[in-house]
């Protein structure tokens, strides 16, 4: 099933014009990139196997490569439907059939919530188009059969619109009024970001450089770091380098880096390598930069 499912996704993306790499061993399964937009997917038969943690590790990293975490799924429980947006754990979660409307820029309105499906309505295009029918907040009121007080709420833009709610505004005034769920909106660090656990030493070396740093889980590199617009993937090893390590950076744009507990002949040829005691030598951001760009 999963297999089935990745093969749709994957053949979905390229035909929009994305370049796909598929990954092994990952915490998620494909990066798509076209353009500045970057997807970090996660492909499932059942959303429900996520935890908590696994979620935020991939809105970490989402954050730091400038990339929208996205989990793909048949369903979460029970099937998920089209045209709808879950999210589990903060992590943006809907259909296939989902993904590919908003690959053509038609993005959902519905959400799925814990008190059911609702909707987004933009308070003043909700007021302005009802004042320019002229229609009163009670007229409103009465032919989408809640009070006129939650009216106004939702011109004030305090509520959600429950989905029998929003199928009556919709109706009335269309769906411009609602907001559109944007699912390929760059990803924001967890709270508790560093994902729950001590940095290791390579990541607090960049901290002491000027970087903004995080250990990974499950990707194809074991840290990743970024200063301004200086992104770096580094991989943490005893004898050879993540052999998927190359074709990330390529994808990314981004430096790579791999450390070496100690000498190694198996790091692949234009691969900037270091020795752990030398990485933990160097003395300023400038001075790694420098080294890794004498690389390209």
């Amino acid at each position: 099933m999963k297999r089935s499912l990745m093969d749709e996704v994957g053949v979905l993306l390229l035909r929009h014009g994305y370049t796909v790499k598929t990954l092994a061993g990952s915490s998620f399964d494909m990066v798509a990139r076209k353009e500045s937009r970057v997807l970090m997917i996660k492909v499932l038969e059942d959303a429900n196997s996520v935890s908590g943690e696994y979620a935020s590790s991939m809105r970490n990293l989402g954050s730091y490569i400038g990339a929208s975490p996205i989990i793909v799924a048949e369903k979460a429980g029970r099937r998920l439907e089209d045209g709808v947006v879950y999210s589990r754990f903060g992590v943006y979660t809907f259909s296939c059939s989902t993904l590919s409307s908003c690959l053509e820029n038609r993005f959902p309105i519905i959400i799925s919530t814990k008190a059911g499906f609702a909707a987004s309505v933009i308070g003043e295009r909700l007021r302005q188009q009802r004042e320019g029918k002229g229609l009163s907040l009670g007229t409103i009121s009465r032919k989408v059969g809640v009070s006129k007080r939650m009216i106004a709420k939702y011109e004030a833009d305090s509520a959600d619109v429950t989905l029998r709610s929003a199928i009556a505004l919709n109706r009335i005034f269309g769906s411009e009024i609602f907001g559109k769920v944007d699912i390929f909106g760059v990803a924001e660090e967890a709270v508790g970001g560093k994902n729950g656990t001590r940095p290791s030493v390579i990541a607090k070396k960049y901290y002491e450089l000027g970087f903004r740093a995080s250990d990974t889980k499950k990707a194809p590199f074991d840290v990743v770091a970024k200063l301004e617009r200086e992104l770096i993937l580094t991989d943490v090893s005893k004898d050879k380098a993540n052999p998927q390590l190359e074709s990330m950076r390529q994808l990314l744009g981004a430096d790579a880096l791999v450390i070496f507990d100690k000498d190694s002949k198996n790091n692949k040829k234009g691969i900037p390598s270091l020795q752990k005691r030398d990485f933990m030598e160097m003395g300023s951001a400038k001075e790694l930069i420098k080294f890794l760009k004498e690389f390209e």
